[in-house]
């Protein structure tokens, strides 16, 4: 633990009390309203996880609403998911982000000239819960539904230093240890091993210092899913559909924010679901957060996305990559981790295909998987969080 202040303003924990924190947020609760958003799919409903995080939510007394984004493909589903949140006491809603009344809104909009129709995933989910959400609350957490460890200190944290006024936060970001130390495992692949290298890569590469890719380096876990922000920021940024969701969100926070107003809060230690690299689609989350960086380096720095530029990139990447295997290696034995320098090695190996295939997909077309903001989304239908609050909360 330190006391380390980089580019951001960092709330550690070294004595945060969760009674002190909920009175003062409870206090707030009139004038600054806030929730938390889950999205949820099917196999999630299964999780025991679950079980505990419905009973450390019911500490958060303080919470006006929480909304459970869901992407389920049958009623049954849905009515699954109803029982299994029926013991939250927090009030709450279901949203059915994929039923039929929501397409047809959707298809509304589409006749409208704003087609996001063929969009899927994590992404327009939590779009459709910000959406809603935003009718209601001045600030809300977003989080996922695998998470081993919950506790109500992990809501609390995040929306802590963004609803008290006393402090001008308008986005907070979680950042925590990815260690299971009953496995003495060492995870967060995709950022040790992919995103923090291919971050050096390209700085490394570009023939002028980006401001930009210095921003995303000073996040402290650049892919934590666990945010919390205000309301009216929310309704101004387009965020990918896909897994380039956190990289999304961080790249339109630079293009609409004052950097002095977001702040990375201590999380302690993490642990989820863990996932392969190969066999469960943590290369699809790398190629998706390639994609998203090349797009808004594009935009930012005017780069030229080419078949030789993404070959160079490459080798630069696993350069830097296999430094970092070094440091883990070096890091975890003396923390007496179980640390895998072979399979480390073999996941690099799958992740710098996917920068070629990454920037495939980012030629063929660059931002097919962009979700445009809500205030263009009113403009082109200024009635639809209503229409889709309408369609979406099933009772």
């Amino acid at each position: 633990m330190d006391f380390d202040q980089r580019g951001f303003a960092k709330i550690h924990d070294f004595s945060m009390d969760f009674d002190t924190m909920r009175a003062r947020l409870r206090s707030l609760a009139q004038d600054h309203p806030s929730g938390v958003i889950i999205p949820i799919i099917e196999s999630d409903l299964k999780n025991q996880v679950l079980t505990g995080i419905v009973n450390e939510l019911n500490e958060c007394d303080y919470l006006k609403k929480v909304f459970i984004a869901l992407s389920a493909q049958s009623q049954e589903s849905f009515k699954e998911a109803v029982r299994v949140f029926g013991a939250l006491e927090v009030p709450h809603n279901i949203i059915w982000c994929n039923n039929p009344h929501v397409v047809s809104v959707l298809e509304e909009l589409k006749n409208k000239g704003l087609d996001v129709t063929a969009l899927r995933g994590k992404g327009k989910d939590v779009w459709i819960a910000m959406g809603i959400a935003s009718l209601e609350l001045h600030a809300f957490a977003i989080h996922d539904a695998d998470i081993l460890n919950y506790t109500r200190m992990l809501p609390t944290k995040m929306l802590y230093p963004v609803v008290e006024p006393r402090l001008d936060f308008f986005f907070s970001k979680g950042y925590y240890a990815r260690i299971n130390l009953e496995k003495r495992k060492m995870y967060g692949r995709i950022t040790r091993l992919f995103m923090n290298p291919i971050l050096e890569a390209m700085q490394e590469k570009l023939q002028h210092k980006s401001r930009f890719v210095s921003y995303l380096q000073s996040f402290s876990y650049l892919l934590s899913g666990e945010i919390a922000i205000y309301s009216d920021l929310a309704m101004r940024l387009r965020i990918p559909c896909d897994w380039g969701f956190e990289v999304g969100l961080l790249s339109e926070l630079y293009r609409n924010a004052s950097h002095e107003r977001i702040c990375e809060v201590d999380l302690g230690f993490y642990d989820h679901k863990h996932k392969e690299v190969i066999e469960d689609g943590l290369v699809k989350t790398a190629e998706d957060s390639l994609v998203t960086l090349l797009r808004t380096l594009t935009e930012m720095d005017g780069i030229e996305v080419s078949q030789p530029f993404l070959q160079s990139l490459q080798v630069m990447y696993r350069k830097m990559a296999q430094d970092k295997i070094r440091q883990y290696h070096a890091d975890a034995t003396c923390n007496n981790l179980n640390y895998d320098r072979h399979q480390e090695e073999c996941s690099v190996d799958s992740l710098s295909e996917a920068i070629i295939a990454a920037g495939k997909k980012y030629l063929m077309d660059p931002s097919k998987t962009q979700m445009p903001d809500w205030l263009r989304t009113k403009a082109a239908m200024p009635d639809i969080r209503e229409r889709l609050r309408e369609a979406a909360v099933e009772n």
